[in-house]
């Protein structure tokens, strides 16, 4: 894994980790949750198309930007159980 770095959404505290060798998955790891080294991983993909020489060509950006980032974690915090600290159980 490449080094973390922290992101503060909401108040809350989440180091981002881009895993090596493993195209563009992040770990999310929750700091300032209840659960020591609770979190979720994401990958994620971007389009690609080909070029005139028939090879593939990114479409776009290869990176995740802050805001992605952001969206990914209150994506998670919105599915939190309050009462847990860990994701709700679904019905």
């Amino acid at each position: 894994m490449t080094a973390g770095r922290l992101l503060v959404v909401d108040g809350e505290r989440f180091e981002v980790t881009a895993r090596s060798g493993s195209g563009q998955t992040y770990d999310y790891r929750w700091l300032s949750g209840p659960n020591p080294g609770y979190g979720f991983s994401s990958t994620v993909s971007f389009a690609r198309s080909a070029h005139e020489d028939g090879q593939p060509r990114p479409v776009g950006r290869e990176q995740l930007t802050d805001d992605d980032h952001v969206a990914q974690i209150r994506g998670f915090l919105a599915e939190i159980d309050p009462e847990t600290g860990y994701l709700a159980e679904v019905d």
